[in-house]
């Protein structure tokens, strides 16, 4: 890897090991600064830590691939060794916690928050996995991405939406699926849809935005009529 090229934009952590070392707060720190390369001196001087510590730390690293040699320097009778983060960022898939990861086949209630984000874990846990041997390969991994917000005005409009995009959905995938095609690919496909977590303060803050323009609009009205005496 050359100190100017670009690190991989995401990191899916698959392994117990890997993991432990992410989750170790030593170890994050050192890969936030390693988004540009370093050496064990110069985070040792950023960091305020010894040399000999770092070194360990970026050893534990380069063994699950979480850092990466860019270069060699020679400084007197030693070698510096320059190395980046393999990664901007990293995401850890269930794959990690082995049996105790999250599995959609375990939950029965497909209405559930807990299946929706063992779906999610799930497609973590394969592009993860297709990812690492299509780049092996030097090959581009085929993946399709649409997101989108919409705001219900009722239970009942989100109840329809729902029912009009699983007859959507369905009528594509009968147009579409072919079992039987000669060199054919099977995709998956996973919707979902969950409240904006963002959303509820947005509104709260539109909301009293709103009564308050409502009030001054009102107190304009009242204060513009003209008393008048009596005769």
């Amino acid at each position: 890897m050359r100190a100017d090229q670009a690190a991989r934009p995401l990191e899916v952590i698959r392994s117990r090991d890997a993991a432990a070392k992410l989750l170790q707060p030593t170890r994050q720190r050192i890969l936030e600064c390693l988004v540009e390369a370093g050496s064990a001196t110069s985070l040792s001087h950023r960091m305020g830590l010894p040399r000999q510590k770092i070194n360990y730390h970026l050893r534990e690293l380069e063994k699950d691939e979480l850092v990466e040699l860019v270069e060699e320097r020679r400084r007197g009778n030693c070698t510096e060794r320059v190395v980046k983060a393999t990664a901007r960022s990293y995401l850890i898939s269930s794959e990690a916690l082995g049996r105790l990861g999250s599995a959609p086949e375990k939950i029965q209630d497909r209405l559930s928050a807990a299946y929706l984000v063992a779906t999610a874990g799930q497609a973590v846990r394969d592009i993860g996995q297709m990812q690492g041997r299509a780049e092996k390969a030097g090959k581009r991994l085929a993946t399709l991405t649409l997101t989108s917000e919409v705001r219900f005005a009722s239970a009942e409009a989100r109840t329809a939406f729902a029912e009009e995009l699983t007859t959507v959905l369905a009528g594509l995938v009968a147009r579409y699926h072919d079992e039987a095609a000669p060199g054919g690919r099977r995709f998956r496909f996973m919707v979902g849809g969950y409240p904006d977590p963002a959303a509820g303060g947005r509104e709260r803050a539109a909301g009293r935005a709103r009564a308050a323009g409502e009030k001054r609009g009102t107190g304009k009205k009242r204060g513009t009529g003209k008393k008048r005496g009596k005769r």
